[in-house]
């Protein structure tokens, strides 16, 4: 008996309140109550209530919510409530941070995390059960494609449980960037209407619009006008016609963009975009900020430098795909050196006999078909580069085969960078267009992107929210079946984007897929496996490598916290059922028996169970970002990473003239269509919460909370070491950046 303080917390996002009427019960240990309670949630707001109960309840064991609705459901979603009893009792947190909908009762357990007991009769034991059975027909699996991860069973975002939903401002900013990407490919490509495209030049009339997430997250162009205020501290740029019309205002600025590169308002170094047309009917008035950083922006260094060996070389190692290359012990059985090429063996071998020598082989391509397009051939190559790291650090191609042997072609050409420009030029351009789909596809999509919906629908199906290892997961799966979701009905689908513009659409996308699938193993997705694996430890400009291995060590600390808190010994790892029958969802269901490939069917013990928890946090996390972020960086400029090529693989080089490099790479609607999926995809996302900063409470316990600030703390340190590292480097790589890493896969 005595005198109870209620904090109900509401959420902050977009109609998160509701003015639906609330019931709440409180039940503890010896009785429980109905509290009399004009409880009516206000979004952002945490409304607080005393009440006098006349009955001894115990220690508090659950809230209960029951949220009436009139005509309509007015959705409420409740962050978490707090009762403060009587002096014997401390503060009790039950975590909710999910909808309350309809009539139904939820019910709230106070948030300590609690490992499953064997006593049938614990009310904690049997709201778990509770809670799994129902999670189960929630959310339950379905085969996307057949020899493939399974997914979550929605057709499309609608049939989500709304607790995988994206809350309304990220679905209003993702759906509004889709419109303007749209728009924006119809402006291109009406500009380039009357414009010739045989030359590289010509790429530049589409390469507006939007730029680099690193240097300064601006996006000039159609983006900002309608989140810039008209009177924000603008200045003036006249045109040439005091009389120029709203509707040309576009048009003359695209036409003037060398000028505007002149005077710096298009460069990295500052930032311009229109709001409008001022009161002289020919002033456009510009909105200017300055960039948070000093760098130049990485698109236009590689759009001024893509045709460089050093550059080439450099996206190996910190590029948005660096995990492909690895250090060669003999070399490669499929090159094959035909007479007269004994001066590169030579070389070939002395690289080697100094590990110098490194590979990047494509052969997952090999028999992949290639799409067909606007009735047009499309055309897939698998390509072998060898290149030598030289006394500088500098990572440079030596030969590039781009088919393998066949019976029509026992010995295709060898590239090499004393080729004729252009013909060594196209060579490279086929490496990155099969540099662009392995990344797609096999270490983006399904490495990341369903890896991590296995993840997510694992948890949600076998761990019960008391579990420490879902307290542990749930923020790193938000968003996540919701944005792999549209990518199945928007970009992968039949008619998506990949049928539109990628080399492996129109079903080569999911041969590529099974391939990789057969190859993924479990310590290929952990750093410090996968980099000795490659050969890749210990290289000082592999920067990739460098931040991966800290975050690693950083992350499993935070994990190794957090499991010793609840499993005191590896009995208790392998007594779990809930824990055991999450291990096997994963690897036998999920991934369709991946234990041939070595991921675990069970846990033995706490050091295994950690290293399996960091590989799913990491992989949520650092690794999605490494392999996301720098899409806009190195694919904007469409020529350094086609998404297609039109013309099949050269057989000769001095055949190779400007019209076949042109008549290669994507045409314009294609170009228009990767710069804008490159940056809607790789672009920083408004609502992004960063690794480690999520600010929703699953843990109540003091010394998990303390765990959690020390993780922030070592991510904070880290922080710093790249930043000053940075500041000395020419091309900095921010990828792994703590502060820009996002806390799930959102994007």
């Amino acid at each position: 008996m005595g005198r109870y303080r209620i904090r109900v917390a509401t959420g902050a996002a977009l109609f998160a309140g509701s003015h639906d009427r609330v019931q709440l019960w409180l039940v503890g240990a010896r009785g429980e109550t109905e509290l009399e309670l004009q409880l009516l949630p206000a979004r952002g707001q945490e409304e607080e209530f005393e009440h006098d109960i006349p009955e001894d309840l115990g220690p508090l064991q659950f809230v209960k919510l029951r949220k009436h609705h009139s005509l309509v459901d007015n959705a409420w979603f409740c962050d978490h409530i707090t009762v403060q009893g009587p002096v014997a009792f401390q503060e009790a947190t039950f975590p909710c941070y999910r909808w309350v909908q309809a009539d139904s009762v939820l019910c709230l357990p106070e948030g300590t995390a609690r490992l499953a007991g064997n006593n049938a009769l614990d009310v904690f034991q049997k709201h778990r059960e509770k809670e799994l059975k129902e999670r189960r027909q929630i959310y339950c699996w379905a085969t996307w494609k057949e020899g493939l991860p399974l997914t979550i069973a929605a057709g499309c975002e609608e049939d989500l449980p709304a607790n995988m939903r994206f809350h309304e401002e990220k679905r209003l900013d993702f759906e509004w960037t889709l419109k303007a990407g749209a728009l924006e490919m119809v402006l291109k490509h009406a500009y380039t209407l009357l414009s010739s495209w045989n030359r590289f030049e010509d790429f530049d009339h589409i390469f507006w619009g939007q730029k680099n997430t690193l240097a300064g997250q601006w996006f000039p162009g159609l983006y900002n006008p309608l989140m810039a205020p008209f009177d924000d501290p603008t200045f003036t740029l006249h045109s040439p016609s005091r009389d120029l019309p709203d509707e040309n205002i576009l048009c003359w600025v695209i036409s003037q963009r060398p000028q505007m590169k002149r005077q710096g308002l298009d460069m990295g170094w500052s930032c311009a975009w229109i709001t409008g047309v001022g009161p002289g009917g020919g002033t456009s008035r510009l909105c200017k900020h300055p960039p948070p950083t000093l760098h130049p922006d990485p698109t236009e260094k590689v759009r001024q430098r893509w045709q460089d060996d050093e550059l080439f070389g450099y996206q190996f190692l910190n590029g948005t795909n660096p995990m492909l290359l690895r250090r060669c012990t003999s070399l490669p059985s499929r090159l094959v050196l035909p007479s007269g090429m004994e001066e590169l063996r030579t070389q070939l071998e002395k690289e080697l006999q100094n590990s110098s020598l490194f590979e990047a082989d494509f052969i997952l391509l090999d028999g992949i078909p290639a799409n067909v397009i606007r009735g047009e051939k499309q055309y897939l190559a698998a390509p072998l580069v060898m290149l030598k790291m030289d006394t500088s650090g500098k990572l440079l191609p030596m030969v590039i085969q781009i088919q393998s042997p066949s019976p029509s072609s026992p010995t295709p050409p060898l590239f090499l960078p004393s080729d004729p420009p252009l013909a060594w030029l196209l060579a490279k351009s086929w490496v990155r267009n099969s540099d662009f789909q392995l990344h797609q596809l096999q270490y983006h999509l399904l490495n990341t992107h369903l890896l991590a919906e296995v993840i997510a629908v694992a948890t949600m199906r076998c761990l019960p929210g008391l579990h420490p290892v879902f307290k542990l997961l749930i923020p790193h799966i938000r968003y996540t079946m919701e944005i792999n979701t549209r990518a199945r009905t928007q970009l992968l689908s039949d008619g998506g984007i990949f049928d539109k513009a990628v080399s492996t659409g129109g079903g080569g996308h999911v041969h590529l897929l099974r391939r990789a699938l057969a190859q993924l193993t479990y310590c290929s997705l952990c750093p410090p496996n996968n980099l000795a694996d490659r050969g890749l430890l210990g290289i000082p400009g592999a920067l990739y490598a460098c931040d991966a291995l800290r975050l690693w060590e950083i992350t499993a600390r935070y994990v190794e916290g957090i499991i010793h808190l609840f499993y005191h010994g590896d009995d208790v790892v392998r007594g779990d059922p809930e824990l055991q029958a999450w291990c096997r969802e994963i690897t036998e269901v999920g991934l369709c028996q991946a234990q041939n490939r070595g991921f675990p069917i069970s846990f033995q013990s706490q050091n295994q169970l950690c290293h399996f928890l960091t590989m799913c946090v990491f992989t949520c996390t650092a690794q999605h970002e490494a392999i996301n972020q720098g899409q806009l960086d190195w694919y904007a400029w469409v020529p350094n990473a086609p998404c297609t090529m039109r013309m099949p693989p050269p057989t000769t080089k001095e055949d190779v003239t400007m019209a076949t490099v042109m008549g290669s790479l994507p045409d314009v609607r294609q170009a228009c269509l990767q710069m804008v999926v490159t940056w809607h995809l790789g672009r920083r996302q408004p609502d992004m919460v960063p690794l480690g900063r999520h600010k929703e409470k699953y843990f109540s316990d003091p010394k998990a909370k303390s765990i959690l600030n020390q993780f922030q703390t070592d991510l904070e340190n880290l922080e710093r070491e790249i930043t000053a590292r940075n500041e000395q480097l020419d091309l900095p790589y921010e990828y792994l950046k703590p502060s820009l890493i996002e806390n799930s896969i959102t994007i």
